[in-house]
C-alpha cells in the first residue's frame, strides 16, 4: 500500500462512493485508511472533565484501502500508484495514468543506480 497521509483520494465503492477527501490516518497492519468526510458515525460521549458538555460527536471511521484510489494531480481522475527507480537509485511513487511523480519514498542507493 503506497498511500501517504494528506494524499487526495476518491472512494470507488461502498456507501461513500464518488466522494473525495484527504487521508487522515493509515492502519497498514489492517489495510485500512481514514478519509476526511467519509464513513462518518455518531459517537455518544459521557460528560467528563475533558468533555464537560457531553453529547454526540461525529467522527470518521476507517474503510478498506482497496475501496479508495489516488487522485492524479495532473488530470484530477482516479489512478493507480506505481513505484519506479530513478537514475540516481532513489525510489519514487508515480501515477500510472499520466506518469506524474508523486514524490520520493526512498533515498538513493548505489545498487539501484543506472550506470
Amino acid at each position: 500500500m503506497y498511500f501517504r497521509i494528506d494524499d487526495d483520494v476518491v472512494v470507488i465503492s461502498g456507501a461513500g462512493k464518488d466522494r473525495r477527501g484527504k487521508i487522515l490516518k493509515i492502519d497498514r497492519k489492517n489495510n485500512k485508511v481514514v478519509v476526511e468526510g467519509v464513513a462518518k458515525v455518531w459517537k455518544h460521549v459521557r460528560r467528563s472533565q475533558k468533555n464537560p458538555q457531553g453529547g454526540r460527536l461525529e467522527k470518521e471511521m476507517p474503510i478498506s484501502a482497496s475501496n479508495v484510489m489516488l487522485v492524479d494531480p495532473t488530470t484530477g481522475k482516479p489512478t493507480k500508484i506505481g513505484v519506479r527507480f530513478l537514475d540516481d537509485g532513489s525510489k519514487e511513487r508515480y501515477a500510472k495514468a499520466s506518469g506524474a511523480s508523486l514524490g520520493v519514498i526512498s533515498p538513493a542507493r548505489e545498487r539501484h543506480a543506472r550506470k
